[in-house]
Formats: structure tokens, sequence, C-alpha cells
């Protein structure tokens, strides 16, 4: 016992096992959210197909111009999570330091929304000088004028489940999620063809059932935060109107690194579509499918990172070494591990993952062809992939995001980029060649990623204020 009657920390496999644990109860309710919105984002595609394929080819074009800048104000809100399990970690002053963070959160992102609210305004002549057609231009802009709204509520809600999974309470994050797919399908179906004596809005009304849909889990979540009893000791809306200059500044240091990585990230799978299409409609086809398989393995790995993320700070907080190397360490070899397993299903079963989205018939032929090529690709990365997501994560708990954002810039844009342009067109790799390139660059971060993580000590990223 030491001084004051206060228990030994568990030791050696006791230590690893309670980790473990601790992973796990944080890790999968965040999995399974992420998985629960990335459904209620598929239910609108789902829905805006059966108008017309004009209608979703414009709205996804509209859509996909937007991803680079969401994920970059989604990093912004996201440097709240280490930020806020620091504080937790440390003990002394934590609820105030942690309502100081989630006010900033606030602010932060109250500054970043006009300017990107004013270019989603003008989607329509962003996507003509892209070269789209008036037509499809025109019902973009008409679809993300409604829909762009929910982007406020959407980013408020992810502060508070930054906020929420800091103290560990990852569950209700998944009920809310859950509730959301079939609000969201059911506010979008009435609005979009007119049922339950609403008007028939057409891409207008998917894009309010959105706005509705994020307005109404946002405003549930901050309603059980602001009164159950685990939360409410916080404040953490307490005089929101106060500008906090120094913490506001310290967390935009940090947001804007993770925001900048994620939309090179992002940037770069979207640069590779617009490849896809100068080499024909059956390559891009071929490209979407085996995007969106890889897709939903990240799910995983990703929620592990965010894990990782919280892991790492409370640590970091306690100034706790060992801790520090084992809540990395187990989110990492977590993540690594099933995403591995998944690399063998997609060797294995190529085939009938791909005519999961496309039927097996003659027409389709040359499309699943080249889909299973590219997953072949797909599985050689997801043990990049898994190993880059949450090594991001697992320095974020450190709070170090510069240098991650220049493994990023160097990564895919530079090695992913490079190869892949150079593979696909001067070598005739093609798609293939393309998908090489961002296995490339995927494994040059994932190990830029874990050589930094492996120095940390040396660097005095594992010492705090």
């Amino acid at each position: 016992m030491r001084k004051g009657g206060s228990k030994t920390p568990p030791q050696g496999r006791d230590a690893w096992r309670g980790e473990l644990a601790a992973t796990l109860a944080l890790a999968w309710p965040l999995v399974l959210a992420n998985f629960t919105q990335q459904a209620i984002n598929a239910t609108d595609v789902l829905l805006m197909g059966r108008l017309g394929p004009s209608q979703l080819a414009a709205s996804t074009l509209a859509l996909n111009l937007t991803y680079t800048l969401n994920v970059f104000l989604l990093g912004l809100a996201t440097a709240s999570s280490p930020m806020m399990a620091t504080a937790l970690g440390k003990r002394s002053n934590a609820v105030r330091d942690v309502r100081r963070t989630f006010r900033a959160g606030l602010w932060l992102l109250a500054f970043a929304m006009p300017p990107y609210l004013f270019v989603l305004w003008h989607i329509g002549s962003i996507m003509r000088a892209f070269g789209e057609p008036a037509e499809l231009a025109a019902m973009g802009q008409q679809f993300l004028r409604a829909y762009m709204w929910c982007t406020i509520p959407w980013l408020l809600f992810q502060l508070l489940r930054n906020f929420v999974s800091a103290l560990e309470r990852p569950r209700i994050i998944l009920a809310f999620s859950i509730s959301g797919i079939v609000i969201n399908a059911l506010l979008s179906w009435a609005l979009i063809f007119g049922h339950f004596g609403l008007p028939a809005l057409g891409l207008v009304g998917a894009g309010v059932g959105s706005t509705l849909t994020w307005s109404l889990l946002c405003l549930g979540l901050a309603t059980y935060v602001a009164r159950e009893k685990r939360f409410a000791r916080f404040h953490v809306f307490g005089k929101w109107w106060r500008f906090d200059r120094e913490r506001t500044l310290a967390m935009a240091r940090l947001g804007i690194p993770i925001g900048t990585t994620l939309a090179l990230e992002m940037g770069v799978f979207a640069l590779a579509a617009y490849f896809m299409g100068w080499l024909g409609a059956d390559a891009v086809a071929a490209h979407a499918i085996a995007l969106q398989l890889a897709a939903l393995t990240f799910m995983v790995p990703l929620g592990l990172g965010q894990a990782a993320t919280v892991r790492v700070g409370l640590a970091l907080g306690r100034q706790d070494p060992d801790g520090i190397s084992r809540a990395g360490w187990t989110s990492w070899v977590l993540g690594v591990g099933f995403m591995g397993t998944m690399a063998l299903v997609m060797l294995a079963i190529p085939r009938p993952l791909v005519t999961l989205f496309l039927a097996d018939v003659p027409a389709n032929a040359a499309v699943i062809a080249l889909a299973i090529g590219f997953l072949k690709v797909a599985a050689a990365f997801q043990l990049f992939d898994g190993a880059q997501v949450i090594g991001a994560g697992m320095l974020r708990g450190l709070h170090d995001t510069r240098w991650p954002l220049l493994f990023a810039l160097l990564g895919y844009w530079g090695v992913g980029l490079g190869i892949g342009s150079w593979l696909a067109f001067d070598r005739n790799w093609q798609g293939i060649g393309i998908w090489a390139g961002l296995a490339s660059g995927l494994a040059a971060v994932s190990v830029l990623m874990m050589l930094r993580w492996l120095q940390r000590h040396t660097l005095g990223l594992t010492r705090t204020a």
C-alpha cells in the first residue's frame, strides 16, 4: 500500500489485461458508432438514388467537393479529445480544464463556419469550374444549400462525443447514432417523396432531412450531457459566450495539423477517383466498390485509434510512461490484427465480396474483374491502413500533430500520388497502378508514424508541462 492507503497500480500481465479491458470497453461503442454514422450517409444515397441517376450524380458530386472541408473541420473538433483526456489524467483542475477546452472548441468551430458556409453556398459555380454540366451543377447547388446546415449540429455532436469519450462513457454515443439511422430514414423519405402529409421536396428534402436529423441528435446529446450526473458537473456549456483566447489558440495549434492531415488523406483518395475517371466508367465503378469495402473495414481501426487517443492522453496526464506504452500498443495490436484478418478474407473470397455490390451477370464482367484486382491490392494495404490510423491516434494522445501532418504530405502526396500516377500512366498499369500507389502512400505514412512513436521518450513527447 502507498501512503494514504491507495492501492499499488497493477503490474505485468495484470496491467496489460486491465488495459485490454479498458480499451475494448471504450473502442467497441466507438467502432459501432462509426458504422452507424456511415449508415446515415448511406441511407441518404439510397433514397436520392430513387429520384433518378441525374439527381444522384448531382448530389454525389456536390458532396464529394465538401468532404475535404468536412474532415478538416472534424480535425479541429478532434483536438479536444487528447486535451480533455490529458486534463482528466492530471486530475487537478480537471473539471475547469475540460470545460475550457470544450468552450474553446465551440469558439474555434464558430470562427471556421462562415467561410465554410460561403464556399458551400456557391458550390454550383465550383462544380461548373470543374467542368460539370450546368444542369448537374444547378441541382447540386440546390441540394447543398439545404444540406450544408447539418454541418453545424454534426460538428457540435462530434465535440460532445469527444467529451463523453474522454470520460470513457461512449455507449450513449452508440445509442444516439443508432437512433439517427431511423430518424434520418423516416425524415428524408417523407421529405424527398412527400409522405406523412409533407410536401415532396426532392433533393432539397434530403438536405432538410439530414439537417433535422443531426439537429435532433445534437440537441438530444447536449440535453443528456447537461442532465446526467457524471457529465453535468463539468457544466460544459457554462458561460459559453466567454472567449478564452489562450485555450482557443492552443486548440487551433493542435487541431489545424489534425484537420490538414485528414484533408490530405481524403484529398488523395478523391484525386484517385478522378484518375479513374480518365480510365473509363468501368474503372470508376470498380474503384467505388473496392473503396467501399476498404472503408467498411477501416471503421474498426478508426475506432481503436480514437480509443488510443483517449487512453494515451489519460496516461500522459498521469505522467505514466508505462501506461502510455500499454495504451498505445494495445490498440495497435488489436487494430493491425483485425486488418490482417480482413486482408486474408479479401484475398480468399474477393468475388463474393465484390458481387455484394454488383450483380454477377455477363454485362458486369469487366467491372467485376477490375474490382477484384483492386481488392487484392486493398488487401495488401489493410495492415498499413490500420497501422497509420492507430499510429496517428497514439501520437494525438501525446499532443503530437505537426510531424504527422508532414508525414501525410510526404506519404500520401509524394509517395502515394507520385508512384500511383507513374505506375498507372507511364508504366500502363492503369487502375491497379493507382491502387498500388495508394498502398505505397499508406505504407510510407504508417512506417513514419510508428518510427516517431518508438522515439517518443527520446523526443520528449511523454512529458507534459
